[in-house]
């Protein structure tokens, strides 16, 4: 369908002499008109159609600064002012990309005065703009259309990763069915977390792929077969998003990584609260076929939990690099703090255990652990010589450093969401 959005901008682009853009609700790019030669191209654009264009994505500060504005609940196309101060130095008109009163992208149109003449409160007055209303309408109806496919790969999918072993055999095989050759070639999980559905603080609440809050728009940019948000899977309760990917071998997992890369900066990725942190990615490694997807969903869903915990295995991590995490992330929460540490994991003791969990890091190295944490070699002793008085562990006893070490590890993850 890519080709067909991008004759539809095309046209709104000639009707209305004026450079446009289409992009999805989560303000990713689909495609953009021409924008004339060399010589005017400058003065055509400012920084954040230029932005959008170089990266395909504006960032999260312009699309609430366009929101303000009210496009996703118009109806009717909307002139918005230009702002110097939010790198919008030229006026736009936002055409809202809509069926059966579901919003599922807008198309942009520069405004330096030469579309000044339009009235936009009886849009079909003016033919021009009317036939630019039209391919609006066309697009919105293939937007819809491809979100519900996409919808559908993903309740599959879902399915697969997810369900009783009767009902991942019956998934297998109609997700075989609509993947075609690429359901036995090497594939990959991706996993963010956390992830939110679309209708949790997305203004009107109107869903462009169904209840689980993906986009096909979003899956198609990002370059995956198939993605679905899986609810409850995360401590706390949130959800979390898995991602088919493509891959050109099993030992070549780069485009899994570039899907990645583009999922973590969707508006989906991570909790509505900005303090609860960011969102991270996990990949589980590359299966052949769809047999051992389960397995490479728990995976990825693993080195995401890691990532988020321990910020330098991530943004990204795969399974594979995350070390102790992946025994840890197996363990019950409940059943993850031991009873002798317990004293250690209170607030007041915070910076003990940072230098704790930095010394077993650091092999237990002095001058490699007062190095990395900034303090003098007394201070480090002295430090772990309360961490002994507090949990009765001995840090010459190296099953008590196994025990110390990797009951941190494990707090790290009881303590993100």
């Amino acid at each position: 369908m890519r080709g067909e959005y991008q004759q539809l901008v095309d046209e709104i682009s000639a009707a209305l002499g004026a450079p446009a853009t289409l992009e999805d609700r989560d303000f990713g790019l689909i495609a953009f008109g021409a924008h004339g030669g060399d010589d005017d191209l400058e003065m055509m654009m400012d920084p954040v159609r230029t932005r959008s264009i170089l990266q395909r994505r504006s960032t999260a500060a312009v699309r609430a600064w366009f929101e303000a504005f009210g496009i996703a609940r118009a109806q009717a196309p909307l002139r918005i002012p230009p702002d110097p101060a939010a790198g919008v130095f030229k006026g736009r008109i936002c055409l809202p990309v809509r069926h059966r009163g579901v919003v599922h992208g807008y198309v942009w149109l520069l405004d330096d005065g030469h579309l000044a003449g339009l009235d936009l409160k009886m849009p079909f007055a003016d033919p021009r703009l009317a036939q630019a209303m039209e391919s609006a309408a066309r697009i919105g109806a293939l937007l819809a259309a491809e979100a519900r496919a996409g919808a559908e790969l993903g309740e599959l999918l879902r399915d697969l990763l997810t369900a009783r072993p009767a009902g991942r055999e019956t998934a297998r095989g109609a997700l075989r069915e609509a993947l075609g050759s690429a359901a036995d070639g090497p594939l990959a999980v991706v996993v963010v977390a956390p992830w939110r559905a679309a209708a949790d603080g997305d203004g009107d609440g109107d869903d462009q792929a169904g209840p689980d809050g993906t986009g096909s728009a979003l899956a198609a940019q990002s370059g995956v077969a198939a993605m679905c948000a899986v609810p409850g899977v995360l401590p706390g309760g949130s959800a979390a998003l898995a991602a088919l990917v493509r891959l050109r071998a099993t030992s070549s997992p780069a485009p899994a990584q570039a899907a990645a890369d583009r999922l973590l900066r969707s508006p989906r990725a991570g909790r509505a609260d900005a303090a609860a942190g960011t969102a991270a990615a996990g990949i589980g490694t590359p299966r052949r076929g769809l047999a051992e997807l389960p397995d490479a969903w728990a995976e990825g869903l693993a080195a995401a939990r890691a990532a988020v915990a321990d910020r330098k295995l991530g943004p990204v991590a795969q399974w594979a690099a995350i070390g102790p995490y992946r025994v840890l992330t197996g363990l019950p929460a409940e059943h993850a703090a031991d009873e002798a540490v317990l004293p250690l994991l209170e607030p007041a003791h915070t910076e003990l255990a940072r230098t704790a969990e930095v010394y077993l890091d650091c092999a237990g190295q002095a001058s490699r652990t007062a190095a990395a944490l900034g303090v003098h070699r007394q201070t480090l002793y002295y430090r772990l010589g309360r961490v002994e008085q507090l949990t009765g562990l001995d840090l010459d006893d190296g099953e008590d450093r196994l025990l110390l070490h990797m009951t941190l590890k494990a707090a790290r993850l009881r303590s993100r969401p």
